[in-house]
């Protein structure tokens, strides 16, 4: 299974997931580069930009939970 397909398997099940995720579950250095994939293909991924307490910002991605936006399969 490529890293797409378990990205997109993972917010299917209505889950958030941070870039520090992505790495550390799916091996992936670029999770905006996936989303860019998967947004291009027509999946309604929105993305909540969240301050750490360090000052840091961090995307947080998730899929659009009507599944009558998703793409047909």
């Amino acid at each position: 299974m490529t890293q797409y397909e378990k990205i997109l398997s993972h917010l299917k099940t209505g889950a958030i997931l941070t870039p520090l995720e992505a790495l550390n579950m799916f091996g992936s250095l670029r999770l905006a580069g996936r989303i860019f994939e998967l947004k291009k293909d027509g999946w309604p991924i929105h993305c909540d930009r969240i301050k750490l307490d360090t000052g840091k910002v961090v995307g947080h991605y998730f899929l659009h939970g009507d599944k009558n936006l998703w793409p047909e399969q």
